[in-house]
């Protein structure tokens, strides 16, 4: 991690406050070990007691990405779970995220349920988060993955989602600047007044309030992250997974979605110079998957294909219904932030102090 983030600070050594924030909030709350174990058998235990009798034990959502993956994978073969597989079509799957699904659904003999989401309004969305000029571009994306799967949850009075974050791979967390939060309502309705011309009807918009408090202690919905008890080595992972289904892994994290894919790996980099490989990678170097040496060689080069690039860009317009040059006038016009919309940052902020202050969480810092 650099100054591209903005906040970001360095002890008299050199080390940045990152580095401390692992060490000193994530490390002695992650549970691998001996009392990580007494508690992943406690979920999965009570995992198969709530799915007795029934069709499914739980619910996963799969995007086709490695986490997500290796987890069905682990819970299906070496712990014998029953979920009902999940996926949310957002209208940006790459041929490879499609393989990848079909082939470990096809192997593991699951049920694999795929919400579609409109694509009319999913593409008036995704302009609208251009023509804002913030960074943030994924957030269509990203909300419609998370309040399908919960909403579906609410519906079919499903106790249990499994979900592939992990602190192996994520335990850095990205800058507030780069990713503002993407259950801000009050953020998203003002991009929505400012830019859409979709009402958005069938989007499935969910504030926070409903999943982080209605479902988790109204309903009793929890969300369980099996690979935070395992030993996840995402190279190890990603072998297993090759040789076991014939998945194929991706050129980095998060490109299973074309659009996710040319914005974390083009736009990102070339309108903010903001590259998340410095947050993936310093991920792997802080849980010894990756020396920093090996990082800092792998940044000289960009994430995208120079070559094909013009041609990724063309693609990406004429799937979104716009011109080349339309698209080239959002990647060069001013640049905007969630502070420059109206936003419920303070709220959340009070919100994560409440729950870290009675113990029913504890939060990592997230950078402005």
């Amino acid at each position: 991690m650099d100054t591209t983030d903005p906040s970001i600070k360095f002890d008299q050594n050199g080390i940045s406050d990152h580095y401390h924030d692992f060490v000193n909030q994530v490390l002695p709350r992650w549970q691998f070990g001996a009392y990580g174990h007494v508690e992943f058998e406690r979920n999965i235990e009570a995992i198969r007691k709530e799915g007795e009798g029934k069709e499914f034990d739980c619910l996963l959502g799969l995007s086709g990405g490695m986490d997500s993956s290796y987890m069905l994978h682990y819970v299906v073969k070496k712990l014998g779970l029953r979920p009902l597989v999940f996926h949310v079509d957002c209208g940006w799957n790459s041929e490879l995220a499609v393989h990848n699904i079909n082939v470990l659904v096809e192997k593991l003999n699951v049920d694999l349920y795929t919400h579609v989401i409109n694509w009319d309004e999913m593409k008036d969305f995704q302009l609208a988060l251009f023509k804002s000029g913030v960074p943030n571009l994924d957030i269509p994306q990203d909300h419609a993955n998370l309040t399908t799967l919960y909403h579906f949850a609410n519906k079919y009075r499903i106790k249990y989602i499994l979900n592939g974050g992990n602190i192996s791979t994520e335990c850095v967390q990205y800058p507030m600047s780069w990713f503002y939060y993407g259950t801000d309502m009050r953020f998203i309705n003002d991009i929505r007044k400012k830019f859409c011309s979709n009402f958005l009807e069938t989007y499935p918009f969910s504030s926070v309030l409903f999943h982080r408090l209605y479902l988790r202690y109204l309903r009793g919905v929890k969300l369980f992250k099996p690979l935070n008890y395992i030993s996840y080595v995402k190279s190890e992972a990603a072998a297993e997974l090759e040789k076991e289904y014939g998945w194929r892994s991706y050129p980095q994290k998060h490109f299973e979605s074309r659009f996710t894919k040319f914005y974390e790996g083009y736009w990102l980099p070339t309108r903010f110079g903001y590259d998340v490989r410095k947050v993936q990678f310093s991920s792997l170097i802080l849980t010894n998957q990756m020396t920093r040496d090996d990082a800092l060689e792998r940044l000289k080069s960009p994430s995208y294909d120079l070559e094909k690039i013009d041609e990724e860009f063309k693609y990406i317009a004429t799937k979104l219904g716009i011109s080349v040059d339309e698209l080239t006038k959002y990647l060069h016009m001013k640049k905007y932030y969630y502070w420059d919309y109206k936003n419920s940052e303070k709220l959340f902020k009070l919100g994560a102090l409440f729950l870290n202050l009675i113990g029913v969480e504890k939060t990592k810092k997230r950078n402005k």
